[in-house]
């Protein structure tokens, strides 16, 4: 992995919540031209949080491009937003992006699609996680919690800096660990959503945010765990 230099006129600002050891992981906003900067080592992040690295060089490498590609994408949409997570070096980012109000990000959705969910999308009310990243190797040297933790309070402050009702993401259905911690942390699991590309399945899951929401999500939040894949 290759270390983030330090950037001249951005000293880190502690938020609330933050860990205060010297050696903590700290969370800061990044805008797109930044993210652009970091797209190399956002893709080394990538291919390490995959567990790829004893893979072949020519599946690393096209797992790379891949991902650059799907980065280039995300970063050319209206309000992307990113947050990296650093030590010394970069550990981790989650980015993603409005949900548009034409409802396409749904595109796909396998059955009907409720209607306090259409009306939020109408809204602009929906925020899309497109990815959370976390260096295995924090994992390895800090308990698993803490890097469970880093994922957490990732999705949380990306979600924290827009006036989003919901937050919505598309897990793969194998992974088991990533959907365990979604609902640990209150994400509810819609259903399946497919996309064309693959085409390929995922898992949609949504996260209200304030107590409106969770108020005209109720029926759904009751559903959801018996939506959960074992």
């Amino acid at each position: 992995m290759v270390k983030a230099q330090p950037r001249q006129g951005q000293p880190h600002k502690p938020f609330a919540g933050e860990l205060s050891a010297m050696d903590a992981v700290r969370l800061r906003r990044v805008n797109r031209w930044l993210a652009q900067g970091l797209s190399g080592e956002l893709a080394d992040l990538y291919v390490g949080s995959r567990e790829t690295l004893s893979a072949p060089e020519a599946y690393r490498s096209r797992s790379r491009l891949d991902f650059l590609d799907r980065l280039a994408g995300d970063i050319r949409r209206p309000g992307f937003a990113m947050v990296i997570a650093e030590t010394d070096h970069l550990v981790g980012c989650a980015f993603g992006f409005p949900v548009g109000s034409d409802g396409l990000w749904w595109l796909g959705f396998d059955g009907a699609l409720p209607q306090s969910i259409e009306q939020l999308t109408a809204s602009g009310g929906v925020f899309a996680i497109t990815s959370v990243l976390v260096q295995p190797h924090e994992q390895d040297v800090q308990p698993h919690e803490q890097g469970q933790d880093v994922a957490r309070r990732l999705q949380e402050r990306l979600l924290s800096g827009h006036q989003a009702s919901l937050g919505a993401t598309l897990v793969d259905p194998d992974d088991h660990r990533t959907l365990a911690s979604l609902r640990s942390w209150g994400w509810l699991d819609m259903g399946e959503m497919w996309r064309p590309a693959g085409p390929t399945m995922f898992r949609a899951l949504v996260l209200p945010l304030g107590e409106r929401t969770t108020a005209r999500l109720e029926g759904l939040a009751h559903d959801a765990w018996t939506r959960w894949p074992g």
